[in-house]
């Protein structure tokens, strides 16, 4: 073979007007950002290649011009697929003013739609989505005015209704490796994610596409060990070498390269217990919600407040006592916050990202941990839309549609919010201006309704009430220590929950710094 090593100005030549392209990462976690700044250069300069249709299969971006964000410029994109466009700010933007066409779908199923393209079946069939705003019958994943293509649809198979999602031809795949040999091999070791670079790869040479990758290192062929290799030379196209890995090859948002945030070494966790500082809204409910784990549980923890629940566990002593599994395909460990957010210190294994969605989709996953930012009477949950604004979901549809629980980890009230805990009880000294649970969300991104048919179990965790989802709808099952029940929490919904007959106050060491002794 030829050696594929070449300037990232030549890489990019090889995109042309009109292309459809993917790129692989989670936030700057695996984001190929020196060949994406170079195509921006290009296009800032020359106007091609123009009228792109890009491909994210998961938030592509983070704080700054970085990933997707470089993609928002007039005339450079025609449409944006993804499933979670509100971390790159500036593109979500050019969404927002109608500018291209926008369109979002489940985390799982766009990664798993790699596959299909690569093997160029005609799509894919899944209940994932069925009820949410994915549905045709809703919004059909649409985030704008201008976004008319019908990308998924129902289809009746033996009485059963599924959606289904149609497969799309790649003409490029841009990923990103650690160190390739010229023939183009590519090997991951400081990546601290598989990813789905794999399946975007074959998607493109099904497709006559080109594949880009970008790495730290050249060595000479025949110096990577076999098993080593993610990505065959025989798939690979270009190689090109990261001229300043700091600013364009991030391990994430908040770390350049760390090799516990790689796998390469284990770091020692703390064993001190839990804080005896005082506690936040955030803590009173990563506490509460923590109590819904058990020994040998299988968990998913997601964005917002719930991604606390790595730390409480840490506290408690009981991170090697469950299994936490991060969607972009990690598997054992303690999971991070952001800017580290969808990273883990010593995990047990890493798997590609469509293979995680896979074990989601089969019903594996325990319990998952996720925020709320609208809960109506019926239990149907929005995370997707905000002041008017679809800006995607991520993975929140395909774990809380397949999860056996999910465990709802939200503020009561938002914008304005003020506590404290005092004498193990919790004083609200100002409480938020916009209610979360309203009467009907804006956007259905859980499902109540068919929730509760199929008898799965979901729990609503706040700093001031636990609900849950009952045959009849939500279900009022705690209050915290100190709160006033009409005042605090029924006078703060739109809707009337029902009262439990046997309606507890929360747990009293939830309001008490310090290791509460979960598992003891």
């Amino acid at each position: 073979m030829s050696n594929k090593v070449i300037k990232a100005e030549e890489a990019v030549a090889l995109i042309e007007d009109g292309d459809t392209i993917v790129t692989a990462s989670a936030g700057m976690s695996g984001a190929p950002d020196y060949i994406i700044k170079t195509l921006e250069d290009r296009f800032v300069s020359t106007g091609h290649p123009c009228g792109l249709t890009v491909f994210s299969g998961c938030g592509h971006g983070g704080p700054g011009h970085y990933a997707d964000n470089r993609f928002a410029h007039k005339g450079f994109l025609k449409r944006a697929i993804g499933s979670h466009p509100m971390p790159a700010a500036e593109l979500q933007q050019l969404i927002d003013r109608d500018e291209i066409e926008a369109y979002a779908l489940p985390q799982g199923i766009l990664n798993q739609l790699y596959r299909c393209s690569a093997a160029k079946q005609p799509g894919l069939l899944s209940k994932i989505g069925v009820g949410t705003y994915i549905d045709p019958r809703q919004e059909g994943g649409r985030l704008n005015r201008v976004s008319d293509a019908e990308i998924v649809r129902i289809m009746e198979i033996d009485g059963e209704e599924w959606l289904f999602y149609k497969s799309h031809p790649i003409n490029a795949a841009i990923i990103r490796g650690t160190v390739a040999d010229e023939d183009g091999n590519l090997t991951i070791e400081e990546e601290p994610l598989k990813l789905e670079i794999l399946e975007i790869a074959m998607a493109a040479k099904a497709a006559n596409g080109k594949v880009i990758a970008q790495v730290k290192h050249i060595v000479q062929n025949g110096a990577l060990r076999a098993k080593d290799v993610v990505v065959p030379a025989e798939i690979v196209d270009a190689i090109v070498v990261c001229e300043d890995t700091e600013s364009h090859h991030r391990q994430s948002d908040g770390t350049h390269y760390s090799p516990f945030k790689s796998g390469e070494l284990r770091c020692p966790l703390s064993a001190d217990g839990a804080s005896a500082e005082a506690l936040s809204l955030e803590d009173i409910v990563c506490r509460r919600a923590v109590s819904e784990l058990y020994r040998g549980a299988v968990v998913n923890v997601g964005l917002g407040i719930g991604a606390g629940i790595g730390k409480v566990a840490e506290e408690e002593n009981i991170t090697d006592k469950v299994t936490f599994t991060i969607e972009l395909g990690v598997i054992g460990g303690k999971p991070l916050q952001i800017p580290d957010f969808t990273l883990a210190v010593n995990a047990t294994s890493y798997i590609a990202h469509p293979s995680m969605f896979d074990f989601y989709h089969g019903g594996n996953l325990d319990a998952a941990f996720l925020g709320a930012a609208e809960i109506d009477r019926d239990g149907n949950v929005n995370v997707s839309r905000f002041g008017g604004r679809s800006g995607g979901q991520g993975g929140f549809i395909d774990i809380s549609q397949t999860a056996k629980k999910v465990v709802f980890c939200t503020s009561f009230t938002a914008k304005g919010f003020k506590c404290a805990v005092e004498d193990g009880k919790l004083n609200i000294l100002n409480d938020g201006s916009i209610p979360k649970f309203v009467d009907k969300v804006d956007q259905i991104t859980f499902n109540g309704k068919l929730s509760r048919e199929s008898g799965q179990e979901v729990v609503i965790c706040t700093e001031r009430a636990v609900f849950r989802l009952v045959k009849d709808g939500v279900m009022l099952a705690e209050i915290a220590p100190g709160v006033d029940l009409e005042r605090d929490i029924i006078g703060k919904m739109g809707f009337e929950p029902i009262i439990s007959d046997d309606l507890k106050i929360m747990d009293p060491r939830i309001f008490i710094p310090g290791r509460m002794g979960c598992f003891d």
